[in-house]
């Protein structure tokens, strides 16, 4: 069993300093047919034609809320007569909100929870069982350092609830999916570089941030990439339930 003749679907990949769009490249590269979707029709589409162009697989790009179930039955509607079938699934899409707890409205908690949990739960419910069916799939959620260590990062007591409730998604659908030949697996990213981040890397604040990983600088969009990447292939076969920490040793337990 190779990855040619799969498809990889990358949720929320639009944005081209995040770490979706990376996956996106870093998969293709690996012989992964690609399939984007994204609040961002126009950005979905421009990182298709990217990847066409630098990889030389098939790629698709498709403007998609993933929070809305009729737009996300559309999306893999399209994307089963453009594509192979879907052999990993990354349910990158995600919102922060750095809101304190006693600040936060009844609205902004089921907005966090409707992209990052709602969300993934819409596309992984549609994808899951043809993977089933087929025996062979790879399932990575990006959940965050925020619900490991309690937040203190970007993300508020919402956010960090959030990422913590897709690491449960992680381990019981792990147990549920294993006897099928689908893994699942989460990525906890701590300090990355990315337009979330954005303005919080400058000066002494990220002096600040860098202080306290080991390692000795904020990670990369690349490195999280990699590691994805590395979940999804044939050989991690073994490998499942499983949160992997990518932090520069800023949070270790």
């Amino acid at each position: 069993m190779s990855v040619h003749g799969k498809t990889a679907l990358v949720t929320g990949a639009g944005s081209t300093r995040g770490i979706g769009r990376a996956t996106a490249h870093t998969l293709a590269a690996a012989g992964w047919d690609i399939a984007i979707l994204d609040l961002d029709e126009a950005s979905a589409k421009e990182a298709a034609h990217e990847i066409v162009e630098r990889h030389g697989v098939q790629a698709v790009g498709l403007g998609c809320d993933v929070t809305d179930e009729a737009s996300v039955d559309n999306a893999l509607a399209v994307l089963g007569e453009s594509l192979p079938p879907v052999g990993a699934l990354v349910n990158n899409a995600g919102i922060t909100s750095p809101t304190p707890f006693v600040e936060v409205t009844g609205e902004e908690w089921d907005r966090i929870f409707a992209v990052n949990v709602r969300g993934a739960f819409n596309v992984t419910r549609r994808i899951a069982p043809g993977m089933a069916e087929r025996g062979f799939g790879r399932i990575v959620f990006l959940a965050s350092v925020s619900a490991e260590r309690g937040g203190g990062v970007f993300g508020g007591v919402a956010y960090s609830a959030a990422k913590a409730a897709q690491l449960g998604f992680t381990r019981a659908l792990a147990r549920e999916l294993g006897p099928d030949g689908v893994t699942v697996n989460a990525v906890a990213p701590g300090l990355i570089d990315t337009d979330i981040t954005g303005g919080a890397l400058e000066g002494e604040r990220k002096a600040a941030l860098v202080a306290g990983i080991p390692v000795g600088r904020n990670g990369t969009v690349h490195d999280v990439a990699d590691l994805i990447t590395y979940l999804c292939r044939e050989e991690s076969g073994y490998i499942t339930g499983v949160t992997y920490d990518v932090n520069g040793g800023s949070h270790i337990h």
